[in-house]
Formats: C-alpha cells, structure tokens, sequence
C-alpha cells in the first residue's frame, strides 16, 4: 500500500505559529522533502523532533522526484516542506505533487502560514476577489507582465525582494500611480510592518529609504471602466435586420440584446418603439 504525501505548512517568522498538526505530521512520517535541509533541520531542532530529511527544491531535477515517488510507492510517508510557508505557493513542490497525482498517491493538506494570505488580511485592500502572481520575472517579459498585474480588475498579490522593491515599485508608479496599494514586511517577525497608499507614494517614500527584508505588495485592483451605453439607433438598426431575416420581434430583441451586451428589457422596449404595427 502507498504512502501519503503531506504538503506541510511551516512559519513564516513566528515559531508560535507552528500547528500541532504539523509538529505531529513532521515527527510521525517516514521522510521529509525540504526545500532547504539545514533550515529545516533548525526547525526541527526547536521542536524536538529527529527526521529524516531529503532536499527537493527547485535545482533537484525529476530524478529526485522519481525518488521520493520510490519512496511514497514503497508504502513511506513523505511530508514536503518548503524554508517557510505554505509549499507550492511561490516555491517548489508541484512536480512532485503532479506525478503523485498522476500515480494515484493521496495528497494530505497540512494547513498553515501562508504570507500571501497574512499580506491580505492586513492590507485594508478589498480581498473577495484577488489574483496571487508570486515573483515577477525579470527577463523581457517583466514589463508585460507587471502591465498585466496591474490591469486585473482584481487585488493582486505579489512577493519582492528588497533588491528588485525600489525598480518595482518605479515601474509601476509610470502605470498606476494612484492605485492603493500595501507593502507588507518580515510579517510575523520581530520587524514586521505594513505601508499603505498610493503606488507613487510608496515609490517617493523608498526613494528615500532602503527597502530590507522580504515583502509583498498588495495591489488594489483596476477601476472598473464604466461600460459604453450603445446608442438606441443601433439597437433598433439591429433588431430591424434580424425582423427582416424572418424572426419573431420577441426573438429579434432577444438576439440584439444577447451581441450588445444590453439587458433584454432595454431591447424589449426598444423593439416596441420599432416594430410598431
């Protein structure tokens, strides 16, 4: 019988955040995949608890993956944990899950911190709705990219590192100056700090000041574009044609309203006034 592979979440900063649940997962498995043994090890260290760890990062290449699936098919339990956070998110892990997936592996959700998540809750930005972007690239396709990010009529969520904060954050203030956004810093840790306003504030404010530690940028999303109210004429110009094609005017109106994107009821009245017998 196969083993189970648990997606372990770790702290972010905080060790009080460490679940019980995860202290028990990590100390009962077989093995843990970590994204960075010795960070890991340290991990453990505090909570007292002895495992056997396998490095799996981003460089390890499938034929570590195909090991711990060995491993997984051999009936050992596995648990993959990443240097902080939830694994997956922004940090590798899913060539791993994808082929358990595929070989019919169950995949166990050990819940917990997760800085994304954490940046959301303190931002004061509207979070129904948001898209998580991770890392920028930063090859050619980094200006498309931010353009994109900065076009989501969602909040969208990115990580930084204080290397790439300033040029960022100046990128984006020639697209969205005024936009709200918050930048949340070493959450959970001894300096955590959020900074809110507009994407050309915050960009003035580290103009002056050199960005340290690890963030991420919560960013408001696009205002919605009011839509363009269609003219009457072309909706009954519309709606002519389509009576002269053969269709009952009801019907008429119906498909009008469907290709404009109005409401039938407009359409409806509209047809009223143009169909007059």
């Amino acid at each position: 019988m196969a083993g189970k592979l648990y997606i372990v979440s770790t702290p972010i900063g905080n060790l009080g955040d460490m679940t019980r649940r995860a202290a028990e997962v990590l100390e009962a498995v077989d093995y843990i995949a970590a994204e960075d043994t010795r960070r890991t090890l340290a991990l453990l260290s505090s909570l007292g608890i002895h495992g056997r760890l396998i490095s799996c990062h981003e460089h390890s290449g499938q034929g570590r993956v195909e090991e711990i699936i060995a491993l997984l098919e051999g009936g050992a339990d596995v648990a993959l944990c990443t240097d902080a956070g939830t694994p997956i998110i922004s940090d590798p892990g899913a060539p791993l899950t994808a082929l358990a997936a595929e070989r019919g592996i169950e995949i166990v959700s050990v819940p917990g911190a997760c800085a994304a998540i954490a940046a959301l809750t303190v931002s004061a930005i509207p979070a129904e709705k948001f898209v998580f972007e991770g890392f920028l690239p930063r090859d050619k396709t980094r200006r498309q990219a931010m353009e994109a990010a900065c076009a989501h009529p969602y909040t969208t969520v990115l990580y930084e590192s204080p290397h790439q904060l300033c040029r960022t954050l100046g990128e984006m203030a020639q697209i969205c100056p005024d936009r709200p956004a918050a930048l949340c810093k070493e959450l959970t840790k001894l300096h955590e700090s959020v900074l809110r306003g507009s994407v050309a504030e915050l960009a003035e404010y580290f103009s002056g000041h050199q960005p340290r530690g690890e963030y991420v940028l919560v960013l408001a999303g696009a205002p919605r574009q009011a839509k363009k109210e269609i003219p009457e004429e072309e909706v009954a110009g519309l709606i002519r044609d389509y009576a002269k094609k053969g269709m009952k005017n009801k019907d008429a109106a119906k498909t009008a309203a469907q290709q404009l994107g109005i409401s039938k009821n407009r359409a409806y009245e509209i047809m009223l006034k143009t169909l007059k017998n």
